[in-house]
Formats: structure tokens, C-alpha cells, sequence
């Protein structure tokens, strides 16, 4: 029987000093147990700590607890996007020939320089040379049978149907020129767009037909980027917006660009809008198909901004320790920014409250407090608070 009131003695001991050493080192711990009723069963209403922060121990009994506070400060929540991107050159057309043949002549060499208009190559044009010249001599003698026909109505020996049918003649022969000229212009293949030409894959002596491709032409005196961002930054972007390019090869270059063009449409799948962005290509140093790094800020709306050392997680959420009145209030807060030396919040704070960074552990709602770092605490982030709103 002693050995069994012995045993619970000491399970009552232990359990004892774990709570004790919960409420001493865990903040939040006293509102748990006054939630429950516990620390009203215990008799533990008065505890609180005292010269929290300066290195000193808890001490039981009345009184205020010692704190040490900062005070709120306003900043801007800074909205930065990041996405990968696909870089294009600013046109690209694959060059493809007309008609089939034997080349006779290539003229540019691959990742040569070209012109709108410059020659490519020539195919074999010999037979079309014949139809055009044919063409010719038919258009030379429908001109003379018009003419002829043309003095002799004036004498009243042509009828009108025979001079119809030599306009007839002239009109078709004109036509088949044109066509015969159609077809020995399409022996010549010309630069569609001005930009460097790419590996040919044809060689003098080849036969081509219509379907091969001869070589791609980009115009890369900029690069195009396609990405995607979040559709919650539909309203920001727009054409002209900036943004900075970093290729994925060389991290330490950054390029500016801008914002070029913005889709109509949200994807459903991935709730992203698709952006083209540009940048310049001086030095002719990047080609289509790099990737790049995309990032562009926003400004966005004023909060408040608080130490982190004054966040406080209980098991409704985060919250804050605010001084009013020399009274502790319990303050939810919603984050909005993580920097690193503070926390852009959303919560019922003004710049100039102060707000507990150290001595939370035996804070409830209403207790006393004693700013241990006054009036330091209070007038220097006032003015640094001030001081940023006149920036």
C-alpha cells in the first residue's frame, strides 16, 4: 500500500514539473489552460514572469510582467513574380522552295548573313526560259493581228466579232506571259526576311523538291520570351510593364526587357496567363531556344510590419502580444510578407503600437505588462516609421 501511494507521489511530481516547465518555456501555454479550466483548477491566475528578457527567472504572485517591446512599422508589400521562359527569335520563317528541281547555284553559305530579297539559290530553269520566250512571240503577234484588225475596222471590212476575238487573242496571250514568268521567277529562291540563315540542308547539285526544308532565317535582333505567371497578377501586367531576363547559362548577366504582348485568356488547367515579353539582342550574344530566368516586381498596398520575434502560433493561428493602456492584448495577425528582419502583417495594428518581442511566455489577455526597454523602444520605432513615410 506505501509503496503504492510512494509510486503515485512521484507520477504526480513528474507531471508537476513538466507542466511547470511548459508554462515557463512554452508561449501560448497559459491561454491553453485557462481555455480548459486548468490553470483556474491549479490556482496558476497570478503567475507571470518577471525581467523576461533580461536574462531573468519567472517569479510567482502579483504584479506587472516585464516585457520587452518594438513598435510597428509600415512598409510595402513588395509582389515579385519569377517564371522560367522560352526565348524565340523576333521572326523565324523556314525557307522552302516553290517548285521542284536541280539546284544550279547557292549562293549563301549556313549562318551567313542575309537581306529581305537576296538570293538563295537557282534550280535548273532552262525549259522554263523556252515557255517565257514562247510566251513573248504569242504576245508580239496577237499585238499585230490587234493592230491590223484595229485599221482595218475603221475602212468597215473587220466585223465586231472578229475584232473581239483579236482582243480575245491579245488578253490570253498576256496572261500566258505572266504565267510563263510566274514559273521561271519560282526557279529562284529569294530571302523572304533580312537575319542570319541557318545549317542548309541542300548543296549545290541537289535535286529539291517543294517539301524540303532548305534552311530557317531568324531575325534575332530580339528575342521574344514566352512564360506563364499566376492569374492573381492579371490586372498588374500589361504591354510596357518591365521585366529583367537572366539566361539560365550565364546567372550573372541580367538583361532589361519589357512586357510585349499579354494573352486573352486564363489556362484552366494551371490558372497561369501566358505573357511575351522582349528583349535586345546587342552583340547578337543569344539565340532561340535559350531559357531564361523572368522576374518582374510590384508595388503593392502598405501593412504593417512587425519583428518577427513578436509571432506567436497557438492553435487558432498566429498572433501578436500588443501594449495598450499597459495592458497585454491579444492581436490575430494574418502574414503577408516574410522579409528578413520583418513581417508584413494584416491585422488590427497602426504604426507606433508596440508589440512584445520577448517575455510572452505568461501572457494572457489583460495582464499587466512593464516595458522593460521604455521609452527607447517606443520612440525609436516611431521615428523610424516616420521616417519612412516621408521617404
Amino acid at each position: 500500500m506505501f509503496k503504492f501511494f510512494g509510486q503515485l507521489l512521484i507520477a504526480v511530481g513528474i507531471v508537476a514539473a513538466t507542466l511547470a516547465i511548459w508554462v515557463a518555456f512554452v508561449p501560448g501555454a497559459m491561454p491553453v489552460l485557462h481555455k480548459y479550466g486548468v490553470a483556474d483548477l491549479l490556482g496558476l491566475e497570478d503567475v507571470a514572469e518577471d525581467g523576461a528578457g533580461q536574462g531573468g527567472g519567472p517569479r510567482r504572485g502579483g504584479g506587472a510582467v516585464s516585457v520587452i517591446t518594438a513598435a510597428v512599422q509600415g512598409a510595402v508589400l513588395n509582389d515579385r513574380v519569377t517564371a522560367i521562359g522560352d526565348g524565340r527569335a523576333l521572326r523565324s520563317v523556314a525557307v522552302r522552295s516553290e517548285a521542284d528541281g536541280l539546284i544550279t547555284g547557292l549562293y549563301f553559305a549556313s549562318g551567313a548573313r542575309v537581306e529581305e530579297g537576296d538570293v538563295i539559290l537557282r534550280l535548273a530553269d532552262e525549259a522554263q526560259v523556252i515557255a517565257f520566250e514562247r510566251a513573248r512571240l504569242v504576245l508580239a503577234d496577237a499585238k499585230d493581228e490587234l493592230d491590223r484588225f484595229t485599221r482595218l475596222q475603221g475602212a468597215g471590212t473587220v466585223s465586231g466579232v472578229q475584232f473581239r476575238a483579236a482582243q480575245l487573242a491579245l488578253e490570253t496571250a498576256e496572261l500566258a506571259v505572266r504565267e510563263a514568268q510566274y514559273d521561271l521567277d519560282e526557279r529562284t529562291v529569294r530571302a523572304p526576311i533580312s537575319g542570319w540563315i541557318g545549317l542548309l540542308t541542300v548543296g549545290e547539285g541537289d535535286r529539291l523538291s517543294s517539301a524540303t526544308e532548305i534552311a530557317v532565317i531568324d531575325d534575332r535582333s530580339q528575342i521574344l520570351i514566352d512564360f506563364r505567371v499566376p492569374d492573381r497578377f492579371v490586372r498588374s501586367i500589361r504591354p510596357g510593364t518591365p521585366i529583367q531576363a537572366t539566361p539560365l547559362f550565364d546567372p550573372s548577366l541580367t538583361l532589361d526587357g519589357e512586357v510585349r504582348a499579354v494573352d486573352n485568356q486564363i489556362d484552366r488547367a494551371s490558372r497561369t496567363l501566358s505573357v511575351e515579353a522582349r528583349i535586345d539582342n546587342e552583340g547578337d550574344s543569344l539565340r532561340a531556344g535559350m531559357a531564361f530566368s523572368i522576374a518582374m516586381e510590384f508595388e503593392g498596398d502598405r501593412y504593417p510590419a512587425i519583428d518577427p520575434l513578436a509571432l506567436q502560433w497557438s492553435s487558432e493561428g498566429s498572433f501578436v502580444w500588443a501594449v495598450r493602456d499597459d495592458k497585454a492584448v491579444r492581436v490575430p495577425v494574418v502574414i503577408r510578407q516574410r522579409n528578413s528582419d520583418s513581417l508584413l502583417i494584416e491585422a488590427d495594428l497602426h504604426e507606433g503600437d508596440l508589440v512584445v518581442t520577448e517575455g510572452v511566455q505568461t501572457l494572457r489577455p489583460g495582464s499587466e505588462v512593464r516595458i522593460a526597454n521604455a521609452p527607447t523602444a517606443q520612440a525609436d520605432g516611431v521615428a523610424k516609421a516616420k521616417s519612412e513615410n516621408d521617404t
